[in-house]
């Protein structure tokens, strides 16, 4: 019998390390944070072990070996995550006039502070907005700026906080806002801003949710040594705390309103994380239902991180689900969605 080779052998140590891996990155989505938050960061590698898990099987498959079965089990197993990472392109469903639209947007400030060499982010994002032309509108790092035009929206809740400089979150609509609200986070800058707004006879809520950062750098060539990267495990590891506690309180919040639900905005998680499914539920991932690619939407280099969401309750069909990764006017990237409401959950309140 042929002797196997070093090189093989290693790999297969290799394959067999990373497989361990990947299995508790598929269960810690079922545990909370608090109870292994250092582990919890695995979460964050889900989308690159299932790669790597592919490109072992191939290899192994191509030598006609039995190791292949391994990363074969392992992705068999984690089929139901393959499409959270990866959604191949569906025909279009017809749009109605009954059809209403929705925007959710990290705007960054409107680039304030100058992070990009852009004097006219301001204008520019308006100007998406102004394409898109949503009916529905919500930003997550809102701050007042002169040169952001907004004007097609008659009603809003904008929620900001500080004194100097003061920034938030808000909320436009095209339909009536009746009532307006806020989740407050303890120990925290980040918040949740909801809007009950009437289309026709039906009252709908909308959350515009923004969790708590785990502040990693974009640029991949930063140098990393041990303590720093400590550091910033421990970061993530304790932003992950704090985002469970928050996705707790969001649970809570919804669970008592009667009126078909939307939550969208900037998780700051995957969605193979708890906090994801903590907060979706029952609730459909607009993302899943029609959407297409990576959905990445966050400009992080040479990785496909998705961690702005839309989810709504059965009351709605998604028609229509984009993350435009062409705009790069802030570190996220837009991302807009078509629904129907195809039932009459909740009446206007305003009616008698």
């Amino acid at each position: 019998m042929k002797r196997e080779s070093l090189i093989s052998r290693i790999a297969f140590f290799c394959n067999k390390v990373l497989a361990l891996l990947t299995f508790l990155a598929y269960i810690l989505p079922f545990l909370a944070p608090n109870l292994f938050p250092f582990l919890s960061v695995l979460t964050l590698l889900l989308p690159l072990f299932l790669v790597l898990n592919a490109a072992f099987f191939i290899i192994w498959l191509l030598q006609l070996k039995r190791k292949m079965l391994l990363s074969g089990v392992v992705l068999l197993i984690g089929i139901t995550f393959l499409g959270k990472l990866y959604r191949f392109k569906d025909a279009k469903l017809e749009a109605e006039p009954d059809d209403f639209t929705l925007m959710s947007y990290n705007v960054r400030l409107f680039n304030k502070y100058e992070w990009l060499p852009n004097k006219n982010v301001p204008s520019d994002i308006s100007d998406v907005i102004q394409d898109y032309n949503p009916d529905i509108l919500c930003l997550q790092e809102f701050t007042p700026n002169e040169d952001v035009r907004l004007r097609n929206f008659p009603y809003k809740k904008i929620y900001l906080k500080g004194d100097k400089n003061k920034y938030g979150q808000a909320i436009f609509s095209k339909f009536e806002i009746v009532n307006t609200g806020k989740i407050v986070f303890p120990n925290s800058t980040n918040n949740v801003i909801f809007a009950d707004i009437v289309k026709k006879e039906d009252t709908i809520r909308v959350y515009s949710m923004h969790l708590q950062s785990v502040k990693i750098s974009t640029d991949i060539h930063e140098k990393l040594d041990e303590n720093k990267s400590k550091f910033i495990f421990k970061r993530i590891s304790e932003a992950f705390k704090q985002q469970q506690q928050q996705s707790e309180l969001i649970k809570d919040h919804y669970a008592s309103c009667s009126y078909p639900k939307i939550i969208c905005g900037d998780m700051n998680n995957s969605a193979f994380s708890y906090v994801y499914s903590n907060i979706k539920g029952e609730m459909t991932d607009a993302f899943q239902q029609a959407g297409q690619g990576f959905g990445e939407s966050y400009n992080f280099k040479y990785y496909p991180a998705r961690i702005d969401y839309v989810f709504v309750e059965d009351a709605f069909i998604v028609k229509e689900f984009i993350t435009d990764n062409q705009v790069k006017l802030s570190d996220h990237f837009p991302v807009f969605t078509r629904l129907k409401k195809i039932e009459s959950v909740a009446t206007n309140p305003l009616k008698k």
